[in-house]
């Protein structure tokens, strides 16, 4: 069993309600995507909803893809262990 986690890259979280997020909805929403906030709306006990960023949520999936085989969170391992060690890899891109 593996548990993955994201870590924001910035940390950044706002909570509001849903009734003041309805007063401000463009303010809160350009704060998501400029920012990269993340927006919790509380929708009563126990419930709500969370707002991120299209980049943000591309980023969740790419990271699940790569973690979704066995082979490519090996892959993934092998290469942070490099990186750690200092063995990299420097490739040139080739002009077209």
């Amino acid at each position: 069993m593996y548990i993955i986690l994201y870590i924001n890259k910035y940390t950044n979280m706002l909570t509001t309600t849903l009734s003041d997020f309805r007063k401000d909805i463009k303010t809160y929403l350009d704060k998501v995507t400029q920012s990269f906030e993340t927006l919790i709306i509380n929708r009563g006990k126990d419930s709500g909803v969370v707002i991120i960023s299209l980049e943000e949520y591309n980023a969740l999936k790419s990271t699940q893809h790569e973690l979704s085989s066995r082979i490519n969170q090996q892959r993934l391992d092998e290469s942070i262990k490099a990186l750690k060690s200092g063995n990299k890899l420097v490739k040139k891109i080739a002009d077209r």
